[in-house]
């Protein structure tokens, strides 16, 4: 994890670096808040291999500089940091505070460790079709559509009206486009980000998940807990919803990432629903008949005192008025 290259770095690899280029201590120094730097943005392995590189990298720029007679600080800075290495090869994976609907944000497991997994999911007027984009596999495709048959079960009880079904298609997309995804996990992800879209309600803030939802809204256990608590935690993540069934792996996470996470145990979608949107949803107001308004906007409902009337025309004779013959005069 980070916290342990990070020592594993400045005890060990930078010494080391330091000594095979002939440097001192007072030609070159590289801070905690530096070398992290170095993991995060131009680093994604299990190990500490190319970290090792990388310090080697950013000691040989500074041999050839004392060589040259230039004269600077020892410390290395995030400026001279840029112009040794380049800019950052990684992106960002922090929140986007963006209060958006139809965003849930998900954790995932890879061979390099835990990653922050953003999952969108869109609607526009169609005849009931899902797409999904994002280059997944089997099971994680699987995920999705028991998801969706989770939410249509459950969409009487939350007021969403099953013409939204008919008459919308959904679009579910997975960033990074280029990065392979598979697994089971996203379960309770899919679903959350289905619910917020539908009701155009945001997801709590600052809040990550990973489960695998059934049917019936059971929430089965994953892997990989003690990479993606430490992934969301690096992404700004403040609390995190895991399947009740992995509670034991929690033990496995280091004090210092643990000390400073929040953990709901789920072992049904009702309980991730309680956190993910702890004010209940939005009305629905979704106009299906007709079609003629946009999507969202207020229908406004008549009353039958509000109804307006045939008025009859005016005229002094109201027989006349009614289309009767008036009367005659005798």
């Amino acid at each position: 994890i980070p916290e342990e290259k990070l020592e594993i770095a400045q005890r060990y690899l930078l010494k080391r670096q330091r000594e095979d280029h002939g440097l001192t201590t007072r030609q070159i120094s590289v801070s905690r808040t530096i070398m992290r730097s170095m993991i995060t943005d131009y680093t994604r392995e299990a190990g500490v291999r190319e970290l090792h590189r990388v310090i080697g990298k950013v000691c040989r720029k500074r041999a050839t500089e004392v060589v040259a007679g230039k004269t600077s600080k020892a410390a290395v800075s995030k400026d001279l940091l840029v112009d040794y290495l380049g800019p950052p090869k990684l992106r960002d994976d922090r929140l986007k505070q963006s209060g958006k609907s139809g965003v849930a944000t998900g954790l995932a497991w890879t061979p390099v460790g835990g990653v922050v997994l953003f999952i969108e999911a869109a609607m526009m007027r169609g005849k009931g079709m899902m797409r999904i984009t994002g280059q997944l596999g089997e099971v994680m495709t699987e995920s999705t559509t028991i998801a969706l048959s989770f939410v249509k079960r459950r969409a009487q009880d939350l007021g969403i009206p099953m013409e939204v079904f008919q008459k919308r298609d959904l679009h579910l997309h997975f960033p990074a486009g280029a990065v392979p995804k598979d697994g089971p996990s996203a379960g309770i992800t899919i679903t959350t980000a289905l619910l917020s879209l539908l009701t155009n309600t945001p997801v709590k803030a600052r809040l990550a998940m990973t489960g695998e939802i059934t049917l019936g809204g059971e929430v089965l256990p994953v892997g990989g807990i003690r990479e993606k608590v430490v992934a969301a935690r690096a992404a700004g993540v403040n609390t995190v919803v895991i399947p009740e069934a992995n509670r034991a792996d929690v033990e496995e996470i280091p004090d210092v990432v643990r000390e400073k996470m929040n953990f709901v145990f789920a072992a049904h979608y009702d309980d991730v629903f309680e956190v993910a949107f702890p004010k209940g949803l939005r009305k629905v107001r979704w106009k299906t008949a007709g079609e003629k308004e946009p999507e969202g906007a207020k229908v406004k409902v008549i009353k039958k005192s509000e109804k307006v009337t045939k008025k009859a025309p005016a005229s002094k004779n109201r027989r006349a008025a009614k289309g009767r013959k008036p009367k005659r005069k005798s």
